[in-house]
């Protein structure tokens, strides 16, 4: 097919939206780690996790042979608000950057919460609404998170609370009163209000926070409140199999046109929206149908895969949740508050963990004055200002176009962008006036978390 009759956007009709969710793990010859008991160090049971979680997820987090879960219709249903979500045809941005390469992304911003975390919010709070509960509580970064659980639970008429990272609570006080809007309540974490976050004050006076201080206090609120499950929106496998509908619809798009993607780029903080942008592609890998270079984009400021270690960790900083086999800097890790709010965890999925140990992918970090640098570049000629965490894909997928420009091959690149940034003016503000700079932990930084990983 000639490159004219390519569409800058490529659209799916609602009979393509995805019918099921692709369950990567089913494909996987070694399979993610089992989350352990932190008590007994042995692999939680579906009975454990009920306490935490919704029945049914705990069912789709323990699965790792069925290769697909059916979509419920209610669910289908809320997704035909804003999905299919467009496959976008960067010409602007190859123009710019005059490069051969042909280069595609997957906007996931179009929907009111600016990114891709409402398609597993809605199912999470999906199932709570099912099991007859009152109300879910949960953790939120850069908050994207929090406000796409606080529409999922708005619309099903589910309790919302909300513990959000405190420097970002401060740096983005209008996705605050997003939420607020939904109808959640939201605290700055760590916080006063639990025993975990009163004790992470304690041992940090002063701490801007992190996303494993504010889970530890969402899951307590959660365990501490009859009617209340704790839901997280990324890292875990029921969460990535979610975002499969990423995945799913890009490459639906993508073989219309006859198109097949080189480099597949996600940026990577927990593992949410890459784990689901690459699914199909990477399960094509997989099976050996087909080959791709993924590459994961992290920030400097908190490099779990470049510089952390394959080992057990806890997912909170207060280590009251699961164990789980991950590339992680240590759950005592707490970064600097750097502007990539939703990219601030000390771990990664088990599921990319697994994939990058096995030699499937590899991980990049870059600085995040360079991102926005990035950032600002694409919104002058995409028309779409970016999330900061967004940017780290667009800023690995242009330097992988310069490259080649250097080397004359015309390689396809695709990337995810995950949202909007227009929530996050006070970043590009301090970008603008020059006072943004690059936090980089130390070997010592890290090694000092690192020495306090339990002994698994």
């Amino acid at each position: 097919m000639s490159e004219s009759s390519i569409p800058y956007k490529i659209y799916l009709s609602e009979d393509e939206l995805p019918k099921a969710w692709y369950n990567l793990r089913s494909d996987m010859k070694n399979k993610p780690a089992p989350l352990l008991n932190p008590g007994t160090l042995q692999p939680m049971t579906a009975a454990e996790l009920e306490g935490v979680f919704c029945d049914q997820l705990v069912k789709q987090e323990l699965d790792n042979d069925t290769p697909f879960f059916e979509i419920p219709t209610e669910i289908r249903d809320f997704y035909k608000m804003y999905r299919p979500a467009p496959l976008v045809r960067a010409y602007c941005l190859e123009k710019e950057l005059d490069t051969p390469a042909k280069i595609y992304y997957k906007f996931e911003g179009n929907n009111t919460s600016g990114s891709h975390k409402l398609n597993s919010a809605i199912a999470q709070a999906y199932y709570a609404k099912q099991q007859g509960l009152k109300g879910v509580t949960t953790e939120t970064g850069a908050g994207q998170w929090g406000t796409a659980l606080s529409m999922a639970c708005g619309y099903l008429g589910l309790d919302c609370k909300v513990y959000m990272v405190k420097c970002s609570y401060e740096q983005k006080p209008f996705r605050r009163e997003v939420m607020r809007v939904y109808g959640a309540s939201v605290t700055p974490s760590p916080s006063e209000t639990t025993e975990v976050g009163r004790k992470i004050l304690k041992e940090f006076p002063g701490t801007t926070g992190s996303l494993g201080c504010a889970i530890s206090e969402a899951v307590e609120a959660a365990t501490s409140t009859p009617g209340y499950r704790y839901v997280l929106g990324s890292v875990l496998n029921q969460v990535l199999l979610h975002q499969s509908v990423i995945g799913l619809e890009a490459k639906t798009a993508l073989d219309k046109y006859g198109i097949k993607p080189d480099i597949v780029i996600g940026c990577a903080g927990g593992g949410s929206n890459l784990g689901g942008l690459i699914a199909p592609f990477m399960g094509e890998k997989l099976r050996g149908e087909a080959d791709y270079r993924i590459v994961a984009v992290e920030p400097a400021s908190c490099p779990s895969f470049t510089r952390g270690e394959y080992r057990y960790d806890f997912c909170d900083t207060g280590m009251v949740c699961p164990l789980a086999k991950m590339y992680t800097l240590g759950s005592s890790f707490i970064p600097s508050a750097d502007h990539a709010g939703g990219l601030r965890f000390h771990g990664m999925s088990s599921t990319l963990s697994q994939l990058y140990a096995d030699g499937y992918m590899e991980a990049i970090s870059v600085k995040q004055t360079d991102v926005f640098a990035a950032a600002e570049q694409f919104a002058r000629v995409e028309g779409i200002l970016p999330a900061p965490e967004s940017s780290h894909a667009i800023l690995a997928a242009m330097n992988e176009a310069k490259r080649c420009k250097e080397t004359g091959e015309e390689k396809t690149i695709l990337f995810g962008l995950t949202g909007t940034g227009y929530f996050d003016m006070v970043a590009y503000e301090k970008f603008h006036d020059g006072v943004m700079v690059d936090n980089v932990p130390s070997d010592e930084d890290i090694a000092k978390s690192l020495a306090r990983l339990p002994k698994v």
